[in-house]
């Protein structure tokens, strides 16, 4: 830290308790001097030979007949004036980046200037600022942090001008010329895992480019906007370098900021700093991660900030939401909502996102002005957008586990990435069945809107062997990923199956058949969820058809493997004529109740025994959630 001595005499300032000060002199005191609740009984000749302001007090107070002079609102208080007035005596003192601010200010006040004595105070101290304090990194720091205590003196003085000037300079400097000391404990630096770089057997420490980040984070808020703003505008800094800042400064300023909450305090203080932050991001996409962005709107909504600030965070976060982690999309709720997550926002981020593609549609259009030309693809790659479904995806399985969240905010938001094309749906599936797991109590209709999201064409085997055993999914949901199941195991083995593709799609359309007969399952037995008894006889049945099917693809012809493909479709349909499934299943096979005494080859006993077996019970039911 830099220093300055004024003055060679001894200082013989003495103190008697904390109210009274004295100038130790052979000679009786005939002024004093009241300074907020300090007196001070000095000798009038050598403070009136140096200040003009004290000559006019002690000409006032003379025609008013009393020796005493009242100066409460002197910057810097006793402190400063007691270093004025010892400067006035030729006492030693000393001046560095804590005490001369306050100092310099107290002279202004005291009219310490060149009229009244060549060399006073006030020159002095400009010098001791121009060229040693401006000078040091670290002093300019301190130097500006004091002047807060000081305003507006400080400012008329252009002190808090030459400090910002003179930080934002050092801060612009290439950092081969960066000479000075810093701090720096951010992260560990290349020697301190070895591979540090020498130079004649000395290593040599490289100087990173966000050196003075840290340091810069000691000013106030006020401070910390003026000081970054003037960096910014000199155009040397890049913005990521800016944005690292930034973060440094709401790690350190903001208490529980790196947690996604604000831990109580000043909320007027935290508010300023996290508008003042939002106001400070650069323009420039990428400059600070998505994830800090998720973490200033956390902290936004914490503090109440303004809509402006809200409305900016979801705009930059949208705009890189493919970098998203599920756990930075869990925003908190405010208390007066009934959610424990706000899901409005990541809404709204998400249309930030897809509106990407649609922004950059209309600008094409605009720019030819041609609105019968193609419109070429949207910005967004494909990429981005399947990691972004992902996303959501596992976003709806966290706040699924949420008992208050509504259905129509579940559907809402996975509707609104439908249109990515995503090659497995197993994320979806794992979302709807802890949804449904969670929420028991929703009726029939509301589990068949949601079941719709999903594609089951998208589940893997992993996915489908859950599915089929799944006691939460609609009987419509179980049938269909049994028939795919067919589908795949048939394309596998290399047989055609044209009319068990077109009875899925019947069953996704609702259709059981071209009559209508009483034969023919209602809505209501669709939707409802199916019975351990009914999933287990669809496995069963599920084997015979595999069984036929493979027998049919080696040993028949095309029309023989259609006519197998018939026969399946119609005898599954069979089997879901009704909610008595199970019953009805061995009424129509001659079974006796129990699959174990049937010698019949139709049986579900004798279809498959072993996979017949392997299904669990509802008692062993699991979720993927």
């Amino acid at each position: 830290m830099k220093f300055m001595k004024l003055g060679s005499k001894p200082d013989s300032f003495q103190t008697d308790g904390n109210e009274f000060r004295y100038a130790a002199s052979e000679l009786a005191t005939d002024i004093v001097l009241i300074v907020g609740d300090v007196k001070f009984y000095l000798h009038k000749f050598p403070l009136l030979s140096k200040s003009a302001r004290l000559q006019k007090l002690v000409t006032t107070t003379t025609e008013e007949n009393t020796d005493e002079i009242h100066m409460s609102n002197i910057p810097g208080g006793p402190s400063a004036f007691e270093i004025c007035a010892k400067f006035c005596y030729g006492m030693t003192v000393t001046l560095n980046a804590y005490n001369v601010v306050a100092a310099r200010c107290a002279a202004e006040y005291l009219e310490m200037n060149e009229t009244m004595e060549r060399g006073n105070l006030i020159y002095k101290i400009d010098v001791f600022l121009s060229s040693s304090i401006f000078r040091s990194w670290k002093d300019s720091i301190i130097v500006l942090q004091t002047t807060k205590f000081l305003s507006p003196l400080s400012e008329e003085l252009k002190v808090v001008s030459n400090c910002i000037e003179s930080i934002a300079t050092k801060a612009c400097v290439d950092v081969s010329k960066v000479n000075w000391s810093y701090t720096y404990n951010r992260k560990k630096l290349p020697e301190e895992n070895g591979n540090g770089s020498t130079w004649n057997g000395v290593r040599n420490r490289p100087v990173p480019k966000d050196w003075w980040v840290e340091d810069l984070c000691e000013l106030e808020i006020d401070l910390y906007k003026r000081a970054l703003m003037n960096i910014k505008t000199k155009g040397i800094v890049s913005n990521d370098v800016i944005g690292e800042a930034l973060k440094a400064y709401a790690y350190r300023r903001l208490p529980g900021f790196s947690k996604g909450l604000i831990q109580s305090g000043d909320m007027v203080k935290y508010r300023s700093i996290v508008d003042t932050i939002v106001w400070l991001l650069p323009a420039e996409k990428g400059s600070v991660t998505c994830s800090f962005l998720l973490q200033l709107l956390k902290a936004s909504i914490f503090v109440d900030s303004g809509e402006m600030a809200k409305v900016e965070l979801v705009r930059r976060i949208g705009q890189q939401l493919e970098e998203a982690s599920v756990n930075d999309l869990l925003i908190r709720a405010s208390e007066e909502e009934t959610t424990m997550f706000d899901v409005s926002s990541v809404q709204k981020i998400v249309q930030e996102f897809l509106m990407q593609d649609q922004n950059a549609e209309i600008e094409s259009l605009e720019e030819s002005n041609e609105l019968h030309k193609t419109r070429r693809p949207g910005i967004l790659s494909d990429a981005s957008k399947l990691m972004v479904a992902k996303s959501i995806d596992g976003y709806l399985a966290e706040i699924s586990k949420d008992p208050n969240l509504p259905l129509l905010m579940f559907v809402d938001l996975a509707n609104m990435v439908s249109g990515i094309c995503r090659p497995a749906h197993d994320g979806l599936y794992r979302a709807i069945d802890m949804y449904l797991k969670e929420h028991p109590g929703i009726s029939k209709s509301e589990r068949k809107r949601i079941c719709k999201l999903m594609d089951c064409k998208k589940l893997s085997v992993d996915a489908c062997m859950h599915a089929v055993q799944n006691e939460r999914l609609p009987l419509r949901v179980v049938v269909q990923v049994l028939f795919f199941e067919q589908v795949r195991a048939a394309a596998s083995s290399g047989s055609s199956t044209p009319d068990l593709l077109k009875g899925i799609k019947d069953l996704n359309s609702g259709s059981h058949g071209s009559s209508r007969s009483a034969t023919t399952n209602t809505e209501e037995d669709w939707d409802a969820v199916a019975t351990a008894e009914e999933l287990k006889a669809l496995k069963g049945e599920l084997a015979t058809l595999r069984l036929a099917n493979g027998v049919g693809g080696s040993e028949r012809n095309d029309d023989g493997k259609g006519n197998v493909d018939k026969a399946a479709i119609y005898k599954m349909k069979g089997l879901l004529k009704s909610k008595k499934i199970f019953a009805k299943l061995w009424s129509s096979k001659g079974g006796q109740g129990d699959n174990s005494g049937s010698d019949s080859s139709d049986s579900l006993g004798s279809a498959n025994p072993e996979e017949v077996k392997s299904t669990p019970s509802r008692n062993r039911r699991h979720s993927v959630s």
